[in-house]
């Protein structure tokens, strides 16, 4: 059958109407001051918590790491020092429940990740810190907070934390605390202060300045012609059907191929839930560097997102040079090798500075050797002409791998860098565009040629603090006070007006301004059983995703091991009904902390809902299912809290997380707790149902939801078909809470 495609407009389309266009120093300037407002809210959140709480209080809510010893010193990238931190064991045992001191040097359970921007501290009189409360404790944090300095996370492991310290080229490592220390997470300026010097570039060019794809992405000028048949490969210059690098391509994903390869300024890749869209990348990749020979520069907005195609990528390492720009420790450890740090080890051009590297180590050693003030002040006045010759000639280095490598990998805001300064590319390619800010994106896109952008804007945005400040709840409590559903924007109807928050992103924005003809969707998903696949495809892709033949009837007991055939196993749609109001929700007020899990934010907790958690989770292991192929979420952390205390000790291997922090991921069996039972019947930001469509479409073979349809069914009328949908298609139970009323 053949499929009918979109319009797409040609060269000699008319202009679009004025009203499409977007004036550039405008959208520059309001891009700047809501990035300033979102900077003044990150920054303020993070004050807040900090001056209102603790240093316990804020390592039992993840966001410190208390009773840590500096182990190790060395030179890192740049020349920059990195910092070994591990636990004291002298701490072993005598710290609160919930602290982050452990035995034999163990960390214990933290929310410190990597990429985080941190102060380190020293930690006076930390055996009596972790037992001091309101003004005492507040007043140990403020005497310390002129002490430490600050760094940036670069390997977490159980046992040890490492961080690269300063923010600038010239920290004086003579600031580093001595003793016992304590991690605090701080708010991270790099990110903001990319996005605002490029705005601020954006907004300074003149008209004759912006290049042509600048003016096709701000409607300034139509899209180009692509040539007939290029789609179904019957043009000259596309792919013929024997030319395709990977055999295990479907239609959809080759038309997407030929689409972004025949498109002369931009074209977007939409890849729903488990429909192969890293895969159709890396296929688009391979054409244009082996087939075509232009050279890319590959981002997205994290270090994950990146590494996923860097891992992808490797296996064609002898075709594809490559080079990952990032700190080696927050990378896959697959793709290692393709690091900067680790080239400007071991290939040919590394050796001109390891002497310098050598000499450097040396110096850090022997810091820790002296307790002479004036030794200590002569060896630091050492590393730092030690860095300068380093990075003089690291730079030339950096700079002969970067140019001899046909793609460059990096995140949007690494894209900023130095490195890569004056480097030209044919094609930037984007992923995961739909959870990016467009500020970040434009971090790449000033100087480019052409853009691919791959994501699903049907999933979840990127977070916006701003949106959810306090200032702003209570202005939206004023206007819409008793209001129990939450009304959202429909992201596919996206405006190409001037964007007035930051969750309208680039690909949003492109869909609006040029319409639907500017994309191609991929419509076969490999992950979910039909059953599961059913509503999201029908409520948010106009029916058009399938669930493929080879997953469309796979349950749990056809798993590859021994599973029992049990009411759980064999269906993949399971709806707990907690109605009645006999599972209340309660606020995270009356929800104490737990160890490194719960969140200082507003949230929401149901204990009851945790316990039944407990029992299906319990089931499905105890028919066999493997606990690392079971994953709870939820959206909400003060409930992840309560989860985790009722399973981390009894199912270790289990997977626990939030609905944010879960986007991109998959798991066997997924039980969702709603958490939200309530007579007023409101359902807060559960609501957005780019954050349900991230919920329902984690599983491969067995969705359990439980939740409150009363409840839940209010909040809106996307959520009113959701609660009938699972109704009439899912095993419908009815829990009894006198069963669940004691928490294991």
């Amino acid at each position: 059958m053949t499929t009918k495609l979109p319009h797409r407009p040609r060269g000699n389309a008319s202009r679009p109407p004025a009203a499409a266009t977007i004036d550039v120093p405008s959208f520059a300037a309001a891009q700047l001051s809501l990035l300033a407002t979102e900077h003044a809210a990150e920054a303020s959140e993070m004050a807040l918590l900090a001056s209102a709480h603790s240093p316990a209080q804020l390592a039992r809510a993840g966001l410190a790491v208390r009773n840590l010893l500096v182990a190790s010193q060395r030179t890192g990238m740049g020349g920059k020092t990195v910092v070994e931190l591990e636990g004291d064991p002298a701490t072993s045992g005598g710290g609160e429940k919930g602290d982050a001191g452990g035995s034999g040097g163990v960390i214990g359970e933290h929310g410190i990740r990597v990429g985080d921007v941190v102060g380190l501290q020293s930690q006076e009189g930390s055996g009596e810190s972790g037992k001091k409360r309101g003004g005492a404790g507040k007043k140990e944090k403020q005497s310390n907070a002129d002490k430490g300095v600050e760094g940036v996370v670069v390997r977490v492991k159980q046992d040890a934390i490492s961080l690269a310290l300063g923010k600038g080229d010239d920290r004086d490592d003579a600031d580093l605390p001595q003793g016992r220390v304590w991690l605090v997470k701080l708010a991270n300026e790099v990110t903001y202060k990319r996005m605002k010097q490029t705005m601020e570039r954006l907004e300074k060019l003149r008209d004759s300045d912006y290049t042509p794809l600048m003016r096709t992405l701000f409607g300034l000028t139509p899209l180009s012609d692509i040539p007939p048949g290029a789609e179904e490969g019957t043009s000259g210059d596309t792919v013929k059907d024997s030319e395709w690098i990977s055999e295990r391509l479907n239609d959809g994903q080759k038309r997407a191929v030929r689409f972004a390869l025949a498109a002369p300024e931009v074209a977007l890749i939409h890849g729903p839930p488990g429909t192969g869209k890293t895969h159709t990348l890396i296929e688009l990749i391979l054409q244009l560097v082996i087939c075509r020979g232009k050279r890319l520069l590959v981002c997205g907005p994290s270090n994950i997102s990146v590494d996923n195609i860097a891992e992808r990528l490797a296996p064609y390492i002898k075709e594809v040079p490559l080079v990952r720009l990032g700190h080696p420790a927050r990378l896959l450890p697959s793709v290692l090798s393709h690091s900067l740090d680790v080239l400007t080890r071991t290939s040919d051009a590394a050796q001109i500075v390891q002497d310098v590297r050598r000499e450097m180590d040396a110096k850090q050693a022997s810091i820790r050797k002296t307790r002479n003030g004036r030794e200590r002040r002569a060896i630091y006045a050492d590393l730092k002409e030690l860095r300068k010759e380093y990075r003089q000639r690291e730079q030339g280095c950096v700079s002969s791998l970067v140019k001899g490598s046909k793609v460059v990998l990096a995140t949007l805001h690494g894209a900023g860098g130095h490195h890569l300064k004056n480097e030209q590319f044919d094609v930037v390619i984007i992923d995961e565009a739909s959870q990016a800010l467009e500020a970040q994106c434009w971090v790449p896109l000033l100087t480019a040629k052409k853009v691919v952008l791959a994501g699903d804007h049907l999933q979840l945005p990127p977070t916006i603090k701003s949106l959810n400040s306090k200032a702003t709840k209570e202005a939206k409590d004023k206007k819409g006070k008793g209001a129990k559903a939450q009304v959202e924007p429909d992201p596919k109807a996206a405006d190409a007006a001037q964007p007035t928050t930051l969750e309208t992103t680039l690909f949003d924005r492109l869909l609006g301004l040029h319409g639907p003809s500017i994309k191609r969707m991929l419509t076969t998903q490999y992950r979910m059983h039909s059953l599961i696949n059913e509503f999201p495809s029908a409520e948010l892709y106009d029916g058009q995703l399938v669930a493929d033949d080879s997953v469309k009837e796979r349950l749990l007991r056809d798993l590859p091991y021994e599973v029992q055939d049990t009411d759980d196993t064999r269906e993949p749609l399971v709806f707990h009904d907690t109605q009645g109001g006999d599972f209340p929700e309660r606020p995270e007020d009356d929800v104490p902390l737990s160890g490194g899990l719960g969140s200082l934010n507003e949230s929401r907790s149901n204990e009851l809902e945790a316990a039944l958690v407990k029992q299906h989770v319990e089931s499905l292991v105890g028919a066999g299912v493997r606990p690392e192929d079971v994953a709870v979420v939820t959206p909400y952390s003060a409930q992840l809290g309560v989860v985790s205390r009722l399973l981390r000790e009894a199912f270790p291997g289990i997977e626990l997380g939030s609905v944010d922090g879960f986007q991109g991921r998959e798991k066997e069996a997924v039980v969702l707790s709603l958490v939200r039972s309530n007579p007023e019947h409101e359902v807060g930001f559960l609501g957005e149902k780019r954050r349900l469509n991230v919920a329902m479409t984690r599983p491969k073979r067995h969705l359990c939801v439980i939740g409150d349809s009363e409840t839940v069914g209010r909040g809106s009328k996307f959520l009113k078909r959701w609660m009938a949908y699972l109704e009439e298609k899912a095993d419908l139970r009815y829990p009894d809470a006198s069963s669940l009323s004691v928490l294991g």
